[in-house]
C-alpha cells in the first residue's frame, strides 16, 4: 500500500494477533507501536496494546501541511486517548465505589507551540498542560463524586505522559545497517524487524468483532490562503505560532467512549474517535484502546515531524518508519487514595531510506524529536488541569 486512497480499507481495523497477548499482571502494561509514511503526510500505524487483537489505523495532515487530509491528523490521536484514558479511569472507579453516573461529558483543550527556524535547525515544539472540563449527572452526594474524580485525574495513564519528566530513547537505522546517533539518549532495546515488512501483510480481522466506524471524518476544513494557520503555513521554515486541539468526549455504555476532536489552530477538519478497553481491561474490545489512540499520536508525529524537516531541508528522505515502545505502570492503591500511574520512556528505533550520510540521517532523527509536540510534551512537566461539575454545580476537587 502506497496512499491512503488506493489501499480500499477502512481508516481503523482490528487485527488479530497470533495469541493472546494479555498481560497477567494488569499494573503494567507495554504499548508497542509500528509505523510507517506513505504517499506525501500520510502514515500507518499498528498498535498493540494487549490482549487478542492489535489495531491498525491511519493518520494524515490537512492542507496546512498540504496533506489530504483523508484520516485524522496526529494531534488528534493523542488528545483522544487522552480523554479515553480518563473516561476509563472514572468509570471503573465509580463503579466500583457504587456512584451510577447518567451523563459523563469531557471538553479538553490540548496546546502547543512551534517557534524557530528549520533552515537554521533551531526550530523546536513545545507544550502546555491540557485542560479539562468534566460535567456529570448523578444521585451520588458531591463529595463522593469528588473524590473518584480527583482520584481517577492523578492515576489515569495519559496523565503521566504529560506530567513526568520522560528522557526518551532513539536508535537509528539507515538503509537497513544501525547507523551512529548524535544529540539523543541511546535505546537498549535490541533491534527489532523493519516495521515496513509487518504493515505490508497486515489482514482484517472479522468486521462483526469490532466497530467499522471508530473512526471518521465528520467536517472538513476550509482551504484558505494567506491567513494565519491557513493552506501550507506549517510548511514555512521560519515558524512561531500556537497549535490548539479541542475535543468532546462522551461515555457511552460500559468502557465504550467517544470523541469529536477539531483543530482549531491551524484550520483542520473534525474527526470522530470510538474507544473500548479490552477485555482484560473490563471492556469487550470492540474499538481500539485509550492507550492505542495516545501512543499512535506519538508515533504519528514524529514522523510527520521527520517528514516535514526533510521537506523543508531537501534532505532525500525515501522512505521512513518506527518502531515505538513504552509501558505504563499503575502504583498504589484506590482504597487509601494513593494510586497512581506512570509511564516509562518512549523507546523508538527509526528506519530510514534514501541517499542520506549518516550525518543527515542522524541529524533527522535529532530534529524530528526536537520539533515534535508530543515528545515535547514529555520534555517537560505539563500536568493536566481539571475542573467539574455535578449536576450544574462546581465539584471540589
Amino acid at each position: 500500500m502506497t496512499s491512503i486512497e488506493s489501499s480500499g480499507l477502512p481508516l481503523v481495523f482490528k487485527v488479530e494477533t497470533p495469541e493472546d497477548t494479555a498481560y497477567p499482571d494488569l499494573g503494567e502494561r507495554p504499548v508497542h507501536v509500528l509505523a510507517r509514511s506513505l504517499e506525501g503526510m500520510q502514515k500507518e500505524a499498528v498498535v498493540d496494546a494487549g490482549g487478542s487483537a492489535a489495531w491498525r489505523m491511519v493518520s494524515d495532515e490537512g492542507p496546512y501541511l498540504e496533506g489530504t487530509d483523508l484520516a485524522p491528523f496526529p494531534l488528534a490521536f493523542f488528545t483522544a486517548g487522552m480523554q479515553f484514558s480518563f473516561l476509563a479511569q472514572l468509570a471503573r472507579l465509580s463503579e466500583r465505589d457504587g456512584i451510577a453516573l447518567r451523563s459523563v461529558h469531557l471538553a479538553q483543550d490540548n496546546y502547543y507551540s512551534m517557534e524557530g527556524s528549520f533552515l537554521r535547525g533551531d526550530a523546536e515544539g513545545g507544550a502546555l498542560p491540557a485542560e479539562l472540563r468534566l460535567s456529570l449527572d448523578s444521585d451520588a452526594s458531591s463529595d463522593a463524586v469528588a473524590r473518584v474524580v480527583w482520584l481517577a485525574h492523578r492515576s489515569f495513564p495519559a496523565h503521566a505522559v504529560m506530567r513526568d519528566l520522560l528522557e526518551n530513547t532513539f536508535a537509528l537505522v539507515l538503509s537497513g545497517r544501525p547507523s551512529p546517533l548524535e544529540g539523543l539518549r541511546p535505546s537498549s532495546r535490541a533491534r527489532t524487524p523493519d516495521p515496513r515488512g509487518i504493515l505490508e501483510s497486515l489482514t482484517p480481522a472479522d468486521p462483526a468483532s469490532y466497530l467499522p466506524a471508530a473512526i471518521e471524518k465528520i467536517a472538513a476544513a476550509q482551504v484558505v490562503h494567506g491567513v494565519e494557520g491557513g493552506a501550507g503555513t506549517s510548511l514555512h521554515p521560519e515558524q512561531k505560532r500556537t497549535l490548539h486541539i479541542h475535543g468532546e468526549a462522551r461515555l457511552l455504555e460500559g468502557l465504550r467512549m467517544e470523541t469529536t476532536v477539531q483543530l482549531f489552530k491551524p484550520i483542520g477538519s473534525t474527526f470522530r474517535f470510538q474507544s473500548d478497553e479490552a477485555p482484560d481491561s473490563g471492556g469487550r474490545g470492540t474499538a481500539p484502546p485509550p492507550l492505542a489512540y495516545l501512543c499512535a499520536g506519538v508515533a504519528f508525529c514524529y514522523l510527520t515531524q521527520l517528514g516535514r524537516y526533510a521537506r523543508i531541508t531537501r534532505r532525500p528522505l525515501d522512505s521512513y518508519a518506527v518502531s515505538q515502545r513504552t509501558t505504563f505502570r499503575e502504583q498504589g492503591s484506590s482504597e487509601d487514595d494513593s494510586l497512581g500511574t506512570s509511564a516509562g520512556p518512549f523507546d523508538t528505533q527509526v528506519f530510514l531510506d534514501g541517499d542520506l550520510t549518516e550525518s543527515e540521517a542522524s541529524d533527522l532523527v535529532r530534529m524530528g524529536e526536537r520539533t515534535c509536540f508530543l515528545h515535547a510534551s514529555m520534555r517537560g512537566a505539563f500536568p493536566s488541569r481539571i475542573v467539574g461539575e455535578l449536576s450544574g454545580e462546581p465539584l471540589k476537587l
